[in-house]
């Protein structure tokens, strides 16, 4: 149950690389951005005029989030790294008191 949960936010983590990618590329830079490349007219956005301060705080969040999952995926990682290393260490030592 636990690596299927670990996959589970290893695959949340990389979806929300590409979303997170995704949003910084629609954002309009001094030269229009990606989104003028689709067609869209600076003025013509579907949150209004505002949409350039709703990109910013999506991408704010979306930022945050891919930080906290980041370092859980990194602690998570080295405690399945730690056990694993005991796990092997602890076989020989077994091996040896038996004999």
């Amino acid at each position: 149950m636990t690596t299927f949960l670990y996959y589970m936010v290893i695959f949340f983590f990389l979806l929300l690389c590409v979303l997170l990618c995704a949003v910084i590329m629609v954002q309009e830079s001094k030269s229009s951005g990606l989104g003028a490349s689709f067609g869209g007219d600076t003025s013509e956005s579907l949150f209004g005029t505002a949409t350039a301060d709703v990109l910013k705080k999506f991408t704010a969040y979306l930022s945050a989030i891919f930080l906290f999952t980041c370092v859980l995926l990194s602690l998570w990682t080295a405690s399945l790294g730690r056990s694993a290393a005991s796990k092997l260490n602890a076989a020989p030592m077994e091996q040896i008191e038996q004999k």
